[in-house]
């Protein structure tokens, strides 16, 4: 058996064993990847606790604009501007001083100073200068700490995560209740008029941060819920762009806007025709046409065509009047036309065969003399017929 004939079954053993032993060393198992939010999960970060409190049999609602909810609801908000309008700070205040619930997770986006000296609640950074929050990615133990006559909540430690380890809360109230770790307070909870207001030093509610640790239980202690509760969540950290606003509270005066500058830029364009009908000119007469084409001629060519045409219309004319002279000499015809005209005959004689060495304007002369000796033929033989003397040039 030739050499390229027992190769083809030995690389088919090969191969096969090399399948048979991929097949016979791999292991095929079932792996569930986590997909990433899509829709509304994907856009509200409190959709899960939205979900979570739902299932707990409280309404859930997340509000794009503050409105005023009943006393017995609840609010938990995040990085919301506690200043921002007066109206709106004063109408949240005495909701909470009226009976309701407020949290508050994380901190403020803005007038966290002012809501300072209204809840009593402080945040203590370890720095002198405030720092921007980091959160801690790992989970910590804390402890409850109920008031002296509250025994409402066990004493198992607590995991938290996504803490803010540069700061820890304080306040000059006595807390009603709260949840320390070894960097101090991390939620606390103070009474404010007949409502309540807690401050968590994180983010634990949103997105998929609820799933971690024990923020369920977080959740539900915060914010006391009960079924039947009413839950709104609120947050200015997804607000609308500029464009957005704009359309939506001055769509008519953007409409009014665009329709000026429409029309204003319809105004001042250009057009595809004038304005008004051009009028219709009156056609030139003969003078201005043939003043026309010898100004041309003279241009374009030195005027020696219309010389050659004066001095062609002055022979023809001698010719049909003076007998005998196509077959004179040049002398000769500059004397008989010198004695038929009465002009000099040296002058004549120049004028009929020197036009190149003229000028431009001793040419309009000498077009002007030709012209003149034509008509003076023209006018002596047609007086000595007894015929009237035209108007105009004729040969």
């Amino acid at each position: 058996m030739s050499r390229p004939a027992l190769s083809w079954p030995l690389g088919l053993i090969a191969v096969s064993a090399l399948v048979y032993w991929i097949g016979t060393n791999t292991e095929w198992i079932d792996v569930t990847v986590p997909m990433p939010p899509s829709g509304e999960a994907a856009e509200n970060p409190f959709y899960a606790a939205g979900r979570f409190a739902q299932a707990l049999g409280a309404r859930s609602t997340r509000d794009r604009q503050f409105a005023v909810p009943g006393r017995d609801a609840v609010i938990v908000l995040s990085a919301w501007h506690w200043d921002l309008t007066e109206t709106r700070r004063y109408a949240l205040e005495r909701w909470v001083e009226s009976g309701g619930r407020l949290v508050v997770a994380g901190p403020l986006a803005g007038g966290g100073d002012e809501f300072e000296r209204w809840s009593g609640v402080i945040r203590r950074h370890r720095r002198p200068a405030r720092p921007a929050p980091r959160f801690r990615e790992s989970c910590q133990e804390v402890k409850e700490e109920p008031a002296a006559s509250s025994s409402a909540f066990g004493t198992r430690p607590r995991l938290l995560c996504n803490l803010d380890e540069t700061s820890w809360l304080t306040s000059h109230r006595t807390p009603r209740w709260q949840l320390r770790n070894d960097s101090g307070v991390q939620v606390m909870r103070v009474a404010v008029g007949r409502g309540s207001v807690t401050v968590i030093n994180g983010t634990p509610f949103q997105f998929t941060e609820l799933l971690a640790g024990d923020h369920g239980w977080l959740f539900v202690a915060a914010t006391g819920l009960r079924p039947a509760d009413e839950v709104h969540f609120l947050t200015e950290n997804d607000h609308p762009s500029l464009l957005t606003l704009t359309w939506r509270y001055g769509a008519p005066a953007i409409v009014l806007a665009l329709m000026a500058i429409g029309f204003a830029l319809w105004r001042t364009s250009a057009r595809f025709g004038p304005l008004a009908e051009p009028q219709s000119t009156a056609r030139r007469s003969l003078a201005e046409q043939i003043r026309g084409t010898g100004q041309f001629a003279l241009r374009h060519g030195d005027g020696e065509s219309l010389h050659e045409a004066a001095a062609r219309a002055l022979n023809e004319a001698a010719r049909r009047r003076i007998p005998g002279f196509a077959g004179m000499s040049l002398a000769d015809r500059a004397d008989a036309l010198a004695n038929v005209t009465g002009f000099d005959r040296h002058a004549i004689d120049a004028a009929m065969h020197h036009a190149g060495l003229r000028g431009a304007g001793e040419l309009r002369g000498t077009l002007a003399f030709l012209e003149t000796a034509r008509r003076e033929i023209l006018q002596r033989f047609q007086t000595q017929q007894g015929t009237r003397p035209p108007t105009h040039g004729t040969a």
